[in-house]
Parts: C-alpha cells; structure tokens; sequence
C-alpha cells in the first residue's frame, strides 16, 4: 500500500507568458529534487514531456477553465508516508515556491491535494487522481480523499502525522 498524491493548480496569466517565469525556473529545480525525496515511490509522467511515461490519459477536474494553454499544472505521485510527502512539500525549495504561489496561480476555490491510500496494483491513473480531487473537494476529507488536515491511515481511520517521523526526517535534511 502506498500513499498517492494528486495536486492541481491553474495560472492566473497565460502559462507561458512572463509573469510565470519564476513558476518554470523553479519547477524544474523542484521535480530534480522531488526525485531524490526519500519517501517518494515514483512520480507519474507527462505525455507531452520526456520522461517517465503518464499513468494513463492526462485529465482535469471539472473546475479546470480553459484558458487556451491547453494545461495546468497538477501532478501524480505515490509516497511510502505522509510525513516524506509532508517534509518536501513544506519545507525547502518547495516550500519556497509555495509561499510564492499568489504570484502565479488563481486563488483556488477547490483544496490544491489530495491524498488516498493505493491499493490496487500498479500505479493510480490520473483519472482517478481527478476523482478523488472532485470527491475531497464535494464531500470533505474522508478515507476515500483527504488532505494534510484531515489525514486518514492505511486502516480507514482518522490520524495525524507522525511528529517524531516528521522531526526525524528534518533532522536528516538540515
């Protein structure tokens, strides 16, 4: 069982206008490091990208607007826990391009992650990141789709972050 991961953003200019120069330089900086994240599993590709190959068809939640870039930026990955996926979100240079996130993106009126527990062989497909994202967004947190503030386990029941996993791994990245 493994920790899947679902985030969605959409810009607030053009995607490859100026304004989002800053989003792209630090994004590729970003996806070198979420490589070497210790929790990560793997990440799923982009059909448009080289690179690992996408988990299925590349699809939106139906708050998606189109703004003629033909794209948003989301992405799909699977962890072996919540406290790795928590350490590299919110601390470091992700971290940094989070608190930078107004510059370029719509103020969201759907929760930007989702996480659930997978199950199921092989990796999730971004369709059902989509799903889960629409469920957490229409329904709350639940065991089905959940978010940091609402965390659920590998049993279905409610929980909270490992403090001591979480501190143990910032100790090992300081």
């Amino acid at each position: 069982m493994a920790l899947a991961l679902y985030t969605f953003g959409m810009f607030a200019a053009p995607a490859e206008g100026p304004a989002n120069d800053g989003f792209r330089k630090l994004n590729d900086q970003i996806f070198e490091l979420v490589d070497q994240a210790e929790g990560l599993i793997a990440p799923s590709g982009y059909a448009s990208d080289p690179g690992p190959s996408p988990w299925g068809l590349e699809v939106y939640a139906w708050f998606y607007r189109e703004t003629c870039d033909d794209w948003s930026p989301a992405t799909l990955s699977l962890w072996t826990n919540m406290e790795s996926l928590f350490s590299f979100t919110y601390f470091g240079l992700h971290a940094a391009a989070l608190r930078r996130g107004r510059e370029w993106f719509q103020r969201p009126q759907w929760p930007p992650l989702v996480m659930w527990w997978h199950t199921g062989q092989g990796y999730p497909t971004w369709a059902e990141g989509v799903m889960r994202h629409e469920h957490l967004h229409d329904n709350g947190a639940s065991p089905t789709a959940f978010d940091f503030k609402q965390p659920f386990d590998e049993t279905r029941a409610s929980t909270e972050l490992d403090r001591a996993r979480f501190k143990k791994l910032r100790a090992s990245r300081a």
